[in-house]
């Protein structure tokens, strides 16, 4: 059916009317909508596994949909996207990419680029001169081999534009990337941002003097004059000189204005700065160089600390980047035709410019990187990683075919090229760059080294928000001596990195010292209102406080932690629990103890707990926080003397349960702190016959507890928990209570020490290698079995426990993998295969 555009409504009658809504404009626009978003969201959980940027699902969902799949049969091409809807899909695409640009140059930041150094410089510089070149020289053989005498474009407008699709390298789709691979955290992560930035500034500024060479695009018609293009660039650098002198002023103003005391965005202000992107956008248009420079250049005027940028971002990134932007790459999918590409000197053509901007790339940055002495591994990587298109290259492509400098052919060339490029980086920059790994410690090995007071104790405390501050300085508090030892604590700020990429502003804003995550204090300010509560506290005696922001995806947020807890060498990392009882600290003795729900953060906290118990360097431990402390009384009671803190240390025996008794050794100096130890005796019933532990039948880790798999002898372990004790008692009698206890029920004492008022912190070990009693609770349903069976039943909700619980584990040197129990066999023979008897 052939449509005039003109005569196209808007919407239909309906179908009981007679019409067919896919002939009529905003219908057939939502099913189209529809589509992509559906298929390019399959395709993004399909390519999940391989780390791929989002970008890659848009522009391979759109090549499925488009002539080179799905396209092939007319009827569909004709029904779903026909011509005429065309100009109206690319319009509204055209929006998401107009605010897309403006949201990249709010990002942004031009100050940290000046402050990145000669290093950056040099390899950004290298990184697009030598692919450009490139890109040039191709462009010669693919101008006389792809193109007819009638349809050659110019000359300086087509080897500017081969050129700059050679050399750019995609800022925001390189910051996910990054992002991603843990990379951000490390100095090439923060070298290649830098470059990056470099990069993009110097491919636009080369674009917009490619768009102005081609002009409208007509190419068989009346040929302008050269001074036509002069003056489009030189209308283009006033615009550029006028935002940043007369409109940035103006913007400070209104951000200023516009984020009033309690952090609520005046309306009118954000629709005036969404309005001046439009007009940017416009202004852009008219002079002769493409709308997306104005809106680009607008962001760039919006100033970048304040809550103003970040509201804007928050108000709408989601809309645009969820729903508008992957219309646009659907649509470069979607013309896209690799049908085209036909021939042994087509497919050769692809291969050249493949190999082209790969070499370029990834030898020019290389070269210049092992100049400025960074190590071959890291040159090679920082290659790769500037070899990174995506995005930024579809909308160059985008634009060269809109000003028919690119014909069809050469248009799919490049696009499989930009895809080939940056599928690659991900994996090879995980093949290639391997940091070193660091030491593993634990408390004991703090203590018999042998000069343990001249030792540093450093704490890796982790937190999720503001409600896990006061317990956090709570248990910071006790453990910081008043003796010789220091003691270093990195506070770090765990923040869910989405699929929006203004998690990318909270990297940049973590990074502005040139230290990378590590954020410091300036003129007496923390930089992160989260933990703000800090600030009084790190002025205690010998306590020094380094706040941090790891912005990571959930299912990978423990590489983060591992990752800072080896290279600032903690001794003990400290996880807030998934569930926390929001009860008030002063008003929490009372009857029921639990009287609130907790409030749970959810699952994919707990599994960030699980994957760091079970991957960290060091010991760790869980703080189950049901009120513990007070911003208040900390910062009021400087030097502790006045808050008397009751914490309880169940011993049963075992490496956890000895780390445990260790870290309350270090409590126990505190003169604020009263320690009270209770240790529980092996009953005569238990000792006389051994307990085998067998695996699970079921592979369920959520209902089973997990112990180790290794053989335990008995004897050795009954000795080791003996020296411990009998050292804690040597040098902490004074200081602490002890008390010995031999039960029936162990579940029944440990829940009358919890619901008793007598203790504020209660201090178990995990019980991975247990003891005799502890192992009697193997076959016993467990709610979290991360916690170990004693820490289980304390952390349970149900059990009306007062006092908060810290579980510790003590690191597993030996790397032995944990198994899932279940079954208990009171037996005298000891199985070695599957089975593990105490």
């Amino acid at each position: 059916m052939t449509f005039n555009i003109t005569a196209v409504k808007t919407s239909s009658n309906g179908a009981w009317q007679g019409d067919n809504p896919l002939n009529f404009a905003f219908p057939l626009l939502i099913i189209q909508t529809a589509l992509i978003i559906a298929v390019s969201r399959s395709l993004a959980v399909l390519f999940k596994p391989l780390r791929q940027p989002k970008v890659i699902a848009e522009i391979v969902g759109g090549i499925l949909l488009g002539p080179s799949a799905l396209g092939r049969n007319t009827t569909y091409m004709d029904r779903i996207f026909p011509k005429w809807s065309m100009p109206i899909l690319e319009s509204v695409a055209s929006i998401g990419l107009l605010f897309f640009l403006f949201l990249v140059g709010l990002e942004l930041d031009l100050s940290s680029i000046r402050r990145s150094g000669k290093r950056a410089f040099g390899i950004a510089v290298a990184g697009i001169t030598l692919p450009f070149l490139g890109g040039v020289g191709v462009a010669f053989v693919i101008r006389k081999t792809l193109y007819t005498a009638a349809e050659r474009p110019g000359y300086a407008e087509f080897l500017v534009f081969m050129g700059v699709a050679l050399s750019i390298t995609a800022f925001p789709v390189l910051a996910r990337i990054l992002a991603e691979l843990k990379l951000l955290t490390t100095q090439i992560g923060e070298t290649a941002m830098a470059a990056a930035a470099f990069n993009d500034v110097a491919a636009w500024i080369l674009l917009a003097l490619a768009v102005a060479l081609a002009g409208n695009g007509e190419g068989g018609g009346e040929k302008k004059s050269p001074l036509v293009s002069v003056w489009v660039m030189l209308s283009g650098v006033g615009f550029v000189a006028f935002m940043l002198v007369v409109i940035r002023p103006g913007m400070k103003w209104v951000a200023k204005r516009g984020s009033l005391e309690n952090g609520v965005v005046r309306e009118s202000f954000v629709c005036l700065t969404l309005a001046g992107v439009m007009v940017s956008g416009f202004a852009t248009d008219l002079i002769g160089i493409h709308s997306i420079f104005g809106a680009f250049v607008f962001g760039l005027t919006i100033p970048k600390d304040g809550e103003f940028g970040q509201r804007l971002i928050e108000r709408i990134e989601d809309f645009v980047s969820g729903l508008l932007l992957p219309l646009y790459f659907a649509t470069s999918g979607l013309k896209t035709d690799v049908a085209k590409i036909r021939g042994a000197v087509s497919w050769g053509m692809l291969g050249l410019v493949v190999v082209t901007a790969c070499v370029g790339k990834i030898v020019g940055t290389f070269a210049v990187a092992v100049m400025v002495k960074v190590p071959a591994r890291e040159a090679l990587t920082l290659g790769f990683l500037m070899n990174t298109k995506g995005l930024v290259e579809l909308i160059v492509l985008n634009i060269g075919k809109e000003k028919k400098v690119l014909n069809d052919e050469t248009f799919a060339i490049l696009v499989l090229m930009a895809l080939f490029t940056t599928f690659i980086t991900t994996p090879t920059v995980m093949a290639i760059y391997k940091p070193a790994r660091g030491t593993h410690r634990k408390l004991k090995d703090l203590s018999a080294s042998e000069d343990s007071t001249k030792e540093e104790l450093r704490i890796l405390a982790c937190l999720h928000g503001p409600a896990n501050v006061s317990s956090l300085i709570s248990v910071i508090e006790s453990i910081r001596t008043t003796k010789m030892l220091q003691l270093k604590l990195f506070v770090m700020h765990l923040m869910e990195l989405t699929e929006r990429s203004s998690s990318i502003i909270m990297v940049q804003k973590a990074r502005k010292n040139g230290f990378p995550f590590v954020q410091r204090y300036r003129h007496g300010e923390c930089h992160s209102n989260v933990i703000g509560g800090f600030q009084a506290y790190r002025q205690l005696g010998r306590v020094a406080v380094r706040p941090i922001t790891a912005v990571s995806p959930l299912p990978t947020m423990h590489e983060d932690i591992c990752h800072m807890a080896e290279t600032k060498r903690v001794t003990m990392i400290i996880l807030p629990f998934h569930k926390r009882w929001n009860v008030d600290h002063g008003h929490h003795h009372q009857e029921g103890g639990d009287g609130n729900v907790p409030e749970n953060v959810g699952h994919g906290w707990r599994l960030v707990n699980q994957r760091v118990l079970k991957n960290a360097p060091c010991s760790v431990a869980v703080l189950v926080d049901r009120g513990l402390g007070s911003i208040e009384a900390q910062s009021s009671n400087t030097d502790g003397s006045n808050v008397v803190e009751r914490v309880c240390v169940i011993f049963f025996g075992g490496p956890d349960d000895r780390e445990a008794l260790e870290l309350a050794g270090r409590m126990a100096e505190h003169p604020a702190v009263k320690v009270t130890v209770i240790r529980f005796l092996v009953r005569e019933t238990l000792r006389s016959n051994a307990v085998t532990l067998r695996p699970a039948p079921s592979k369920c880790k959520e209902k089973n507890y997990a112990f180790l798999t290794t053989n335990v002898d008995p004897e050795k372990e009954k000795e080791l928990d003996e020296g411990a004790l009998e050292d804690f008692k040597d040098r902490w009698k004074e200081m602490v209570e002890y008390k010995e206890k031999e039960s029936n029920n162990i579940i029944e004492e440990a829940l009358s020490i919890g619901q008793s008022q007598d203790f504020d912190l209660i201090v178990v070990g995990r019980g991975r290698l247990p003891s005799a009693e502890v192992a009697a609770l193997a076959d016993r349903q467990a709610e979290h079995p991360e916690l170990g069976p004693i820490g289980d039943v304390l952390a349970s909700s149900i059990n009306h426990i007062i006092p908060s619980i810290l579980v510790v584990q003590q690191h597993n040197k030996a790397q032995v993998e944990e198994m899932t129990v279940s079954k208990i066999v009171n037996e005298s023979a000891l199985s070695i295969n599957g089975d593990t008897n105490v």
